[in-house]
This record gives C-alpha cells, structure tokens and sequence, in this order.
C-alpha cells in the first residue's frame, strides 16, 4: 500500500470526518511523508474554516504534584521516592491568576494529581474567588478522577471545562499502563458524566506508549470520533527515570504531528493543543503542531520554584522561563507559522 492508496481515505475522512477503526489503523500503518503532508494541508484549511488564524492559550498553574495513584508512566506517581513533592497554597493559586490575567491570560488551567488536600470544597472556594476577581475568564480543571456528585459541585462553582485523558481507549492496554487499582471502566464513565453534566470536556491519549499498535490507536480515534469532545490533548510519550517503564522508548513528534491531523479532520471545531510533551521531544515541535492543525498552546504560570518538580517526564521545557518570557517566546513560534496569540476565553465553536 503506497501513498497514492491512502489518499482515498484521506479525502474521506475531509468529508464524512469518519472512518472505520481498519482505515484508522491503514492511515496510521501506511503513513508517508506525502500522506501527512495531504493531512496536514487539509487539517489547516479546516482549522482556519472554524477558527481562522487565532490560537488560544491556556494559563497553566499545576496546583499540586502529590498523587494518590501509581501509574506506571508518571512520574508523580504515589511510590516514587525521588519527587520531591508541593503543593501550592490558596493565595499562591490566585496570584499565578493574577499574574496571568495581567499577561492576557482568560483561562486558567489548575491542574495536579489526585492529591486530598485538594478537596472538593477547597476547590469549589478557589473557583468562586477567581470567578469573582476575573468573571471574564473560564476556568479549566485537571484533577483526575471523581465522583458524578463531586463534578456537579465543582460545575455549580463556576468550573467550565474539565480535562481527563483517557490515556488509551483499550481496556487491555489501559490494563498494562496501570496498576489494578485503577478501572478503564470508571475512567470513561468518569469522562461521560463531565460531559452530562455540562462541562467542555477534554480527553486525550499518549502516543508511543509501550505495547501501542495502529490498531491501538485507531481505537483512539474512534473513541474522539464518537464522543465528540470539545478538547483532545494528545502527547509523545517520555520515558520518566524514576517510573517502571524509564527504559521504553520515547514516542515521535512525527506520529503525533500526524495524528492531530487527522483528529482535526475528525472534529474541525475540536479545541486541540500543541503539547508541551511535543515541544519537549522536538525543538519545533509546537510549531510542527500547529502547522498541521492544532490551535491551543497552555504556557506555564506556576511559580518558578515548583516548575521542575511537577516532573511527569523527563526533559520539560519551559521551566525556568518567566511567565512574560514564556508568552514572548510563544508569540514569536506562533507567528512563525502564519498565526496569532489571542487574548481570549477560546470556547469551542459551534459549526
């Protein structure tokens, strides 16, 4: 099977923005550079149909990196011994939104393990306060996993989007990245209840994880293509020294350029970041990223002296960087490929 095969499926998926788990897994098995140079042409002109030349930024603040849970990626993980742990306070949360909003911040990510010094009525607090202070911002949460009672109070807060990545929509490959404890089950039911609830919701997988195949991630893409998320956030897999799978090889920029155009086909109002992880594993990365379809970068407000710590992977960029230097840094990438920063809410779009 060569290019000129695949092209077919291509002009399909533009179209019908559907395709059949086998044709996934045929784009993603046959790919060349001319079949993703056709994705990525076709992904930009219907990003720009929905979204023209803007993209959105997300403020970071990563609000804690104790985590009850022991993935085997992560390197955060409840049994790594060489984390050296934080967690920020209230008044250092509102002040990374305070510097944020004066950058031109309108959304704020606070996101962190699943820590239970964060409680739901802590949070629910902070939401009401940074609602109150910028009632024009959106506030987006990352705190893993939960109950249906606690994601409602968390909604009624002021909470607007929530992001949980299902990591793998496989039940066997989601089995072999985490310990029993944790339930591929629970997790989409998790992500079904955010979205029942009213959230925009975000989901998203590794690509390159150990044991990942086309046919793996052609589930993937389904499970984006039948959900209909408002934000799929995906990223390279990194090996973290201190985790079981520190000897597995890294994921590709290459892979992962190629499976954001296809997502952006999928869903072209799909709220779609270029990746930190993606700028980690490959200097222009982001850029690549966003050449070929994404339209979300989420630079780092936490404070500089936690930004090393909240270690997931390996090599993070980014973590010596003013929160001004950041967005200077990212304006001139942006720009580079043909877009612009916005200072924005950057809700999805309705087409």
């Amino acid at each position: 099977m060569n290019e000129r095969t695949l092209f077919p499926l291509i002009n399909k998926l533009a179209r019908c923005h559907q395709l059949t788990e086998a044709e996934y897994a045929q784009l993603i098995r046959f790919r060349t550079p001319e079949t993703a140079a056709r994705l990525a042409a076709l992904a930009r002109t219907a990003r720009e149909a929905v979204y023209g030349t803007e993209v959105y930024t997300r403020g970071l603040i990563e609000v804690s990196n104790f985590c009850r849970n022991d993935c085997y990626y992560c390197g955060i993980r409840r049994s790594n011994q060489n984390c050296d742990r934080y967690r920020l306070s209230d008044e250092d949360i509102l002040a990374c939104c305070a510097e944020g909003y004066r950058l031109g911040f309108r959304t704020f990510v606070l996101q962190g393990g699943e820590d239970g010094a964060f409680s739901v009525p802590r949070v629910c607090r902070l939401l009401r306060a940074i609602k109150s202070d910028y009632p024009d911002c959106a506030v987006t949460l990352s705190l893993g996993e939960m109950e249906r009672a606690d994601y409602q109070a968390l909604y009624n807060a002021g909470a607007d989007r929530y992001l949980l990545r299902h990591e793998t929509a496989d039940p066997d490959h989601y089995a072999a990245l985490h310990p029993a404890a944790l339930s591929f089950d629970h997790r989409i039911q998790c992500l079904r209840d955010l979205k029942d609830i009213g959230y925009q919701v975000g989901c998203g997988f590794l690509v390159g994880s150990p044991g990942q195949t086309p046919e793996l991630l052609a589930k993937d893409l389904k499970f984006v293509e039948e959900f209909q998320p408002a934000m799929c956030g995906i990223g390279p897999f990194i090996p973290q020294q201190d985790t079981p799978l520190r000897d597995e090889a890294p994921g590709t920029a290459e892979l992962t350029v190629y499976l954001l155009s296809i997502l952006r086909l999928i869903q072209p109002n799909l709220l779609l970041p270029a990746t930190t992880a993606l700028g980690t594993i490959q200097p222009n990365g982001r850029e690549l990223g966003l050449a070929a379809g994404a339209n979300v970068v989420m630079p780092n407000l936490s404070p500089l002296s936690v930004r090393k710590k909240y270690a997931l992977y390996d090599g993070k960029i980014c973590t010596g960087e003013e929160g001004a230097q950041c967005v200077g840094c990212l304006q001139g990438r942006v720009a580079s490929v043909g877009y612009t920063l916005v200072s924005s809410r950057g809700d999805i779009r309705t087409i």
